[in-house]
């Protein structure tokens, strides 16, 4: 190998690397008592899509713990995924960042407690590409499980 290629090989890596991240959204939060809709692609899962869409959709969590209780024990969940950082937190909503191992995607996942029908909605959505293969619903899935609140 020349020593050019040996000193851009790195940079370029890194950048391929920085560029699979994405930017951050501007739209997510709670908005009207709802997160942002799914986009067209199918790398998205939402409670509040269309029950009708397949695709997207999943039923929401009823939860029956205090609502301080029932974040900390999303929150303590979250804090046990890998590659995983929360971004905001506020009383009934948490943002969290999933990046993926080696390509490191970054997915974009909320949480929205909505305390007058004690319903745990939630958004995970990838920031990049069309396809997931199906990992956010699996996320989805795999959070929700057991989650005794």
């Amino acid at each position: 190998m020349n020593q050019k290629f040996q000193m851009l090989f790195p940079i370029a890596l890194l950048a391929f690397l920085l560029a699979c991240t994405g930017t951050r959204p501007v739209f997510l939060g709670v908005k009207s008592e709802k997160l942002a809709e799914c986009p067209g692609t199918p790398n998205c899962i939402s409670s509040f899509a269309n029950p009708t869409d397949k695709e997207h959709y999943r039923s929401p969590l009823p939860y029956k713990k205090p609502l301080k209780e029932a974040v900390q024990i999303l929150k303590r969940k979250l804090e046990l995924s890998p590659r995983t950082k929360i971004i905001e937190e506020n009383p009934n909503y948490i943002y969290a960042e999933f990046t993926s191992l080696i390509m490191r995607y970054v997915d974009d996942v909320e949480f929205y407690f909505d305390e007058k029908n004690k319903l745990l909605h939630f958004r995970s959505a990838s920031r990049l590409g069309k396809s997931d293969l199906g990992v956010n619903r699996k996320r989805i899935e795999s959070i929700l499980k057991d989650l005794e609140i």
